[in-house]
């Protein structure tokens, strides 16, 4: 598996780890973008999106639109992979207590 790949698994649980944290496992793709570095993932605005429409494909987040502002909730799905209770093969599993 290459660098880039891993990154992206780390990326995607991130940004379910965060939707499970914020309040109605909701928040927005600036709001994602600017958590992401904190954990030393430093991805661009697009780089955000693409993986909210990943997550949106395998059932995991829900978006909405509004002119250019993009807004993601989590599902039942994605909060169980955020906690570890499911698993996805693209997606890397937390660490147990994490």
């Amino acid at each position: 598996m290459s660098y880039s790949d891993t990154l992206r698994q780390h990326a995607r649980i991130a940004i379910l780890r965060f939707l499970e944290d914020a309040p109605r496992y909701t928040s927005n793709v600036s709001m994602l973008t600017s958590q992401l570095p904190l954990i030393g993932i430093a991805f661009t605005r697009a780089q955000v999106v693409t993986e909210l429409a990943w997550l949106k494909e395998q059932g995991l987040v829900e978006t909405e639109e509004t002119g250019a502002f993009i807004v993601a909730t989590a599902t039942t799905r994605g909060v169980e992979v955020a906690q570890g209770t499911a698993r996805h093969p693209e997606i890397q599993r937390p660490k147990p207590g994490a």
